[in-house]
């Protein structure tokens, strides 16, 4: 399959450095430092993270920061991209921690046994690659669709730990696994073979690995996703 593609993008006269081909499963986890409940879930997604296969993500969401403690990897755009599942998927609102695999089933985030069933199931995923070249990351989209898509970046922090002093975690030290630290939309897809180049320079610093994500419109369910280790 990778003599396949190379050959394919040979013949649009691109050079290629580093490119990696993925098929996987996406995790979100929407969670915050904030909530006596997320640990778990947190604990859950590291052990995913580290599974071939799997695209596993955690959103800090802001509205747990005035409850005690403010997470300093809460986002806004984590709260709102939760917001967008809640509408979709028909939830009465959001809560954590929330797991939602492949933009389409929306799971309590530490229910194990769920979330494992839900990643574990068949699913369709359109090929992409990525690779970086100076300052940019390049997205090939390897396949023809009958429909346009979304096009998401978002950049991550693999590992991190914090001392929480405050609110319902308070005195407890927590991991963190794949924390998102940036997330924007770059475009949309025209559902042809193509390539799409973004900047990277302007990523925050402490980011170390990104993916691309192919979701259909409204934030409907993800059609393909690839990641890159920055450092």
């Amino acid at each position: 399959m990778r003599s396949i593609v190379r050959a394919w993008l040979v013949l649009l006269g691109l050079v290629v450095s580093a490119v990696a081909i993925a098929q996987p499963v996406v995790v979100e986890l929407f969670t915050s430092q904030g909530c006596s409940s997320c640990p778990p879930a947190d604990v859950l997604i590291g052990e995913l993270a580290r599974r071939p296969g799997v695209i596993a993500l955690a959103y800090h969401v802001d509205y747990w920061d005035d409850r005690g403690w403010q997470d300093r990897f809460s986002l806004p755009e984590a709260t709102q991209r939760q917001r967008g599942y809640v509408r979709r998927l028909e939830k009465s609102g959001a809560f954590t921690p929330q797991i939602v695999v492949s933009g389409d089933t929306s799971l309590v985030g530490s229910n194990r046994t769920a979330v494992e069933k839900a990643v574990a199931g068949d699913r369709d995923a359109l090929r992409m690659s990525l690779s970086k070249e100076g300052n940019s990351l390049h997205i090939y989209f390897l396949e023809a669709w009958r429909e346009s898509m979304d096009v998401f970046l978002v950049s991550y922090l693999k590992e991190a730990t914090a001392r929480i002093d405050g609110g319902e975690n308070a005195h407890r030290t927590l991991k963190h696994f794949n924390v998102v630290r940036s997330f924007q939309k770059l475009g949309t897809w025209n559902g042809r073979p193509q390539r799409m180049v973004t900047p990277l320079a302007e990523l925050p610093r402490d980011a170390s690995a990104v993916a691309v994500i192919l979701q259909r419109k409204n934030q409907g369910a993800v059609a393909g996703a690839a990641s890159f280790t920055l450092h």
